[in-house]
């Protein structure tokens, strides 16, 4: 999957790739819906996040911090499908935070693998309790296979740490005391998934468990 940015392109699951640049905040929801809302059907996601740009939709004092979080978000929006997108801005609260979820799943694979093998593992082993131990040691793991990871320096790797927690807790798959939340899909969105990218489930902890005995 590639993504067009403001001056070129970033190619999505590149197996021997982590795109980590999630560093750079939170989920953003507010400013994710305005961004959404300003893209138009068939327009590539660089026009979206210089029109964004443009138009303030993400108000802070520095025009490089702006540009840089829209750039991030744009990526996150620009994995979803025209019907996720329509999910996204028209759905209810807990669809939008399971698209905003999707989104950096798919376009961060460090997340998604974090999610996938660490979040719904536990859950599914009726293990709800998640800490700083278990990124680190996932993160110990993945450094074993990948020199980009292994070349983090460890005080980024604990700003990433810190970052991951946060998105994990904003989009609900964290509770405020580091419970692992299940994730109860809505029928027509996970049905969506289902038929269209049934792995992407795994991302949901207990959302598998749920589909599957509907």
């Amino acid at each position: 999957m590639v993504l067009r940015e403001f001056g070129g392109t970033v190619t999505l699951h590149k197996q021997a790739d982590y795109l980590m640049s999630f560093v750079t905040g939170g989920l953003y929801f507010n400013e994710s819906v305005a961004i959404a809302e300003l893209h138009q059907r068939g327009e590539l996601w660089a026009t979206t996040a210089i029109r964004a740009l443009k138009q303030g939709a993400f108000p802070v004092r520095k025009e490089s911090s702006a540009k840089r979080t829209i750039r991030e978000l744009t990526h996150r929006l620009g994995t979803l499908s025209a019907d996720e997108l329509e999910f996204f801005i028209n759905g209810d609260r807990d669809e939008q935070l399971a698209m905003l979820w999707l989104g950096i799943c798919r376009v961060y694979r460090f997340i998604g693998e974090f999610a996938t093998d660490v979040v719904s593992d536990r859950y599914a082993a009726y293990r709800t309790d998640l800490g700083y131990d278990d990124f680190d040691a996932f993160f110990a793991r993945k450094q074993e296979w990948s020199d980009q990871l292994a070349n983090i320096k460890p005080s980024t790797r604990t700003k990433l740490r810190a970052v991951m927690f946060r998105l994990m807790h904003e989009a609900g798959i964290l509770s405020h005391d580091d419970r692992i939340v299940p994730t109860i899909l809505s029928a027509r969105l996970a049905m969506h998934i289902e038929d269209h990218c049934p792995e992407d489930l795994s991302f949901f902890p207990g959302a598998q468990r749920n589909v599957g005995s509907r």
